[in-house]
């Protein structure tokens, strides 16, 4: 291993041993890289690689401190890594996707609140008026997609979970798969079932609202171009294969 590695070894070992907390400010730079038994270069390489990763933040004039090491922020690398993978990766992606928010949409049934279902309600009237009087105005319509499946995946009570699916449906992956799906109707098409799902929400029913969220990511998956070999499905497209 690098000394960098050793510092990032080192830091971690004293977050998991309740030596660092969250929220902590780190030792000074002098008598860290004598605990780590490295340099100040390697010191803040390893400092440098940590922040990156979300878990530790640097305050220019304050020092450096452990962040709350939330859940989301830490998978945020990666949505960046897929990111990186290219057009030619779009379908596995979303085969991942598809299986995660198809699970988050059946835990979230029993456990989403009024005024969840209510700030998703709200949601998708913006999106019904938006394709009644301005059909063109697409970002705003995967801002709104992207908030309507986030509030499914907050409501999951599974906090890893949650930060899965956000690192996944990362701006430029979701605007990858929506344009794909720019031919006539596709718009209104994914609000009925948008809608759809929201209904078995408010019904509280964990196979009807798993079952219309596989519906529709099988529709986005369906209308991305063929950049992959797809003789042999990834996985079981059918809705009983995310039981």
């Amino acid at each position: 291993m690098s000394r960098t590695d050793d510092v990032v070894n080192g830091i971690k070992r004293m977050i998991l041993s309740g030596e660092l907390h969250p929220g902590e400010r780190l030792p000074v730079e002098k008598e860290l890289a004598e605990t780590l038994g490295v340099s100040r270069g390697s010191l803040r390489e390893g400092v440098r690689a940590l922040s990156i990763l979300g878990v530790l933040n640097t305050r220019q004039g304050d020092g450096t401190y452990v962040t709350a090491l939330d859940l989301s922020r830490l998978l945020a690398p990666m949505g960046f890594v897929v990111d990186l993978q290219g057009e030619g990766q779009a379908r596995h992606v979303h085969a991942i996707r598809r299986l995660l928010e198809c699970e988050a949409a059946r835990l979230a049934a029993p456990l989403i609140t009024d005024d969840a279902l209510d700030e998703a309600a709200k949601l998708l009237d913006e999106a019904r008026t938006i394709l009644d009087t301005q059909p063109d105005e697409h970002e705003r319509i995967i801002e709104i997609d992207i908030a309507f499946h986030r509030i499914i995946a907050e409501h999951t009570g599974n906090p890893v979970l949650a930060g899965m699916i956000e690192a996944l449906a990362s701006r430029t992956v979701r605007e990858r798969l929506w344009r794909s799906l720019r031919q006539e109707s596709a718009d209104r098409r994914t609000h009925e079932e948008h809608m759809a799902i929201l209904r078995a929400l408010r019904a509280h029913d964990s196979d009807v609202a798993r079952i219309r969220m596989a519906n529709h990511l099988l529709g986005v998956e369906e209308s991305l171009p063929d950049a992959v070999d797809d003789d042999a499905p990834l996985v079981d497209s059918s809705p009983e294969a995310s039981d």
